[in-house]
């Protein structure tokens, strides 16, 4: 999988894409991630990537002639389309339902915008879709970006060491949408609290049934919101 990201800022990459999963991941050749430098794209010798928005207003916006350009070249030389997603407050919600869809892609573009936003032109020419990773203002996309990465890359097979793990995360289709339960390991007793001892029992069917009950349960006091209908069609 080809995972782009269109920036402004293509250094705050680099220690994220080189680090922990993220590497592994593409130097196993499971992914392959590139940033693409907006300035490149830039108008007159300034290279001027930005301007101020029609109507008024506080801010600037990144200029459709430099964003739709920068996405195009970064499609050339791949016979499929890619799947192109612009990082936006207006956007749908960020899920896991998301990720696990975007995963299946062969190419994905993450155009991280910057300032006040993107020039809607350059959203409706590239028919990308708009996306938040929730109710709040960050500086510019290009953190909500990593945090898309990541979610996508750990889906791949083999970039995790079990990839069972990954199908069992909170938020998975695995988990029809709920938390996971809580988990522990050693000691047995620590500080005068104790593993459950269903866990302890070897029963299976018991640890099982006792998993499963506990994602309800933690799910419906921690975010009832999703019990029972799930996450990945938040809005």
């Amino acid at each position: 999988m080809l995972i782009q990201v269109v920036t402004l800022f293509p250094d705050m990459f680099h220690e994220v894409f080189n680090t922990s999963i993220l590497k592994r991941a593409q130097d196993r050749g499971i992914v392959e991630l590139r940033t693409v430098d907006l300035r490149r794209f830039g108008i007159g010798p300034h290279r001027s990537t930005d301007d101020y928005p029609f109507g008024g207003g506080v801010g600037m916006l990144l200029r459709a002639d430099v964003v739709v350009p920068a996405v195009e070249w970064s499609m050339m030389g791949h016979a499929k389309p890619a799947k192109i997603v612009v990082t936006s407050a207006q956007g749908s919600h960020f899920s896991q339902a998301m990720a696990e869809e975007w995963a299946t892609e062969e190419h994905l573009i993450i155009v991280a915008g910057h300032y006040e936003g993107i020039d809607q032109r350059a959203v409706t020419i590239l028919n990308a879709q708009e996306v938040s990773i929730g109710d709040y203002i960050v500086t510019g996309g290009e953190l909500p970006a990593m945090i898309m990465v990541d979610a996508v890359t750990r889906l791949q097979i083999g970039a995790i060491g079990a990839h069972s793990g990954a199908a069992e995360d909170s938020f998975s289709s695995a988990c029809s949408g709920l938390l996971e339960g809580p988990q522990y390991t050693r000691p047995r007793t620590y500080r005068g609290i104790s593993v459950p001892d269903v866990l302890m029992s070897g029963n299976h069917k018991r640890i099982l049934g006792f998993q499963e009950e506990s994602k309800v349960t933690v799910t419906q006091r921690r975010r009832p919101d999703i019990l029972g209908h799930g996450v990945g069609n938040r809005d």
